[in-house]
């Protein structure tokens, strides 16, 4: 009996279409002369590895899983950087895939194939003389003077390609011309931008590329995160247009402003600046990157990414800048790092269930009363949870607790950036949001009083 793989995704609402509470069901041969693992992948903008199934001696898989969405999925031997050996397909919940995956390609087998991935069966075997000389390069020889005229081809074919393949899924229906044409600039850019015994001047451009434009394939964050090689085909498109405009390559800051200005979505200009901030060496740099492009970091992720590479540049040596946090008060209104500059600021970082922190409260009180009419500023960081969070505000109105009280919702990104794992720690910060020291005496020691004060006069 051959290996199977099983991978299930827990299903968190009632209301999921009955599809996505069915399981798909693969079963494949893999036909090549060298044996090695199938990979299932799910989509974000990239493939993301879920399950590997190793193929018995006579080259049978399987593989049994959940979608945890409706969309394209990718099945190959290749890896999660380049299309090669990997091929799409679609599901939703409830199909058989019953295919042979040989050394290029791959064929569906059967009769129990849903029409969706019939229908994208079709597609790659008409694009398959493009894909092979794009994709599978370092296997075909081919220049653009062979290739241009099959890419014409094979665009003209594709406006009349879906005449008469309706399947009755109405969401695919739709969503299959958007994967042809991105199939299609995957194709033609990575023509371009792959080795080649020769390659076009601009002139000599077949004219499918005066169309090619990565402003238009950027202007959803969702259509790129669901096609397989979303940001790689951005990216790759990004680099014709530059050669199209005579623009040179810039480095650093000016380099991404450069590149961002071929990205239409602010979702995606965040993402390209976080991956370019990934290769960094250093938190001044950072800052300066972060400077720059922090409007664009708008969603969790690309924030969580944020606070990963600032953590892991910053010394938290004293003179270096404090990370920028930005949390709601208890009135609801957003404070920043940012907002503070100009006062020397105390942060303490605390929880309601924290006794040592309660232990705390009658000193900070005092000594926020010996400091009123300076320019320090209390602020009181709760990282106690979202569930939590009337408790909260009940004990800043019951214990009449003063400065700024701002919620985290939880072990958040300031606890990760300075690596906090225990309660309460106390930071000061200078006028200019500089670090004084992360790791302060308490309120109750004299020394913290000192420190303020020493601060200020400097």
């Amino acid at each position: 009996m051959y290996k199977k793989c099983y991978v299930t995704a827990l299903l968190l609402s009632l209301t999921v279409s009955i599809f996505a509470q069915l399981p798909v069901q693969i079963t494949g041969n893999l036909n090549k002369q060298r044996i090695s693992p199938v990979k299932l992948f799910k989509v974000e903008g990239k493939p993301e590895e879920i399950a590997s199934s190793v193929p018995t001696a006579d080259g049978k898989f399987a593989f049994t899983f959940y979608p945890e969405t409706e969309g394209l999925y990718v099945l190959g031997t290749g890896n999660v950087n380049s299309p090669s050996d990997n091929y799409s397909f679609y599901f939703k919940g409830g199909e058989q895939l019953s295919l042979t995956i040989n050394d290029s390609n791959y064929e569906l087998r059967g009769t129990t194939n849903s029409k969706e991935n019939m229908v994208m069966a079709q597609w790659f075997k008409l694009t398959e003389p493009i894909y092979q000389k794009a994709i599978n390069f370092s296997r075909n020889s081919s220049t653009f003077i062979d290739f241009f005229p099959q890419l014409e081809e094979i665009v003209g074919q594709s406006k009349t390609f879906l005449k008469g393949k309706a399947t009755g899924n109405a969401k695919f229906d739709k969503y299959i011309a958007e994967i042809m044409a991105w199939d299609l600039a995957n194709y033609a850019a990575n023509f371009i931008n792959t080795p080649r015994s020769a390659h076009p001047d601009l002139t000599e451009f077949s004219p499918y590329y005066a169309g090619l434009n990565a402003q238009d394939l950027t202007k959803s964050a969702t259509k790129v995160f669901a096609y397989p090689w979303g940001f790689r085909v951005s990216e790759s498109v990004m680099m014709i247009n530059m050669r199209q405009k005579n623009m040179t390559y810039a480095a650093g800051v000016d380099g991404v402003k450069q590149s961002l200005s071929f990205i239409s979505n602010d979702t995606l200009k965040g993402d390209f600046a976080l991956k370019r901030m990934e290769s960094l060496k250093n938190y001044t740099d950072y800052i300066t990157y972060a400077n720059a492009f922090g409007q664009y970091f708008l969603t969790s992720k690309l924030k969580k990414k944020n606070v990963e590479i600032a953590a892991s540049l910053a010394t938290l040596k004293p003179g270096d800048s404090a990370f920028n946090f930005s949390y709601p008060d208890n009135s609801g209104k957003t404070v920043s790092m940012a907002d503070l500059r100009g006062k020397v600021v105390l942060v303490d970082v605390w929880a309601t269930w924290c006794g040592p922190c309660k232990k705390e409260i009658p000193s900070l009180k005092k000594l926020e009363e010996e400091m009123k009419g300076m320019d320090v500023q209390v602020v009181s960081i709760s990282v106690d949870e979202a569930k939590d969070k009337e408790k909260w505000l009940k004990m800043i109105k019951d214990e009449n607790l003063g400065g700024l009280q701002l919620f985290a919702s939880g072990w958040s990104d300031i606890a990760q950036f300075y690596k906090i794992n225990a309660i309460p720690r106390f930071m000061v910060f200078d006028k200019a949001g500089k670090i004084v020291t992360i790791d302060s005496p308490r309120p109750s020691n004299p020394e913290l009083k000192a420190l303020l004060e020493k601060t200020l006069a400097n």
